[in-house]
């Protein structure tokens, strides 16, 4: 299951964001894209950054720190035939986003 954990962007930092990409338009909340936890880093996905292979995210601590960081994208895919790439960044914590079904963004092993 996703991490239920959501964040408002600071108006300054979706400026930033929007000068930093080609994107005219970044959404006002975002939700963390990791499996689910309640402690540590939260990461909330904001727009590709225009460089092949990074993107931009929202990364925050609990109700404290906030701060945009351009990430390199996961290179890995799913193992079978004509499996997905992972929608995350390179060494992030728990499971791949292949893992999760669209549907019910339930988790499998």
């Amino acid at each position: 299951m996703r991490c239920a954990h959501w964040r408002r962007v600071p108006l300054d930092l979706a400026r930033e964001a929007r000068e930093k990409s080609a994107v005219t338009y970044i959404d006002r909340a975002v939700q963390c894209q990791l499996s689910a936890h309640d402690e540590g880093e939260h990461f909330g996905l904001l727009t590709d950054d225009g460089a092949y292979g990074t993107a931009l995210w929202l990364r925050w601590y609990g109700t404290g720190e906030v701060e945009l960081v351009v990430l390199p994208d996961c290179p890995v895919v799913a193992p079978w035939p004509d499996g997905e790439g992972c929608c995350l960044f390179a060494d992030h914590a728990k499971q791949h986003s292949w893992k999760c079904a669209p549907e019910g963004d339930s988790c499998t092993n």
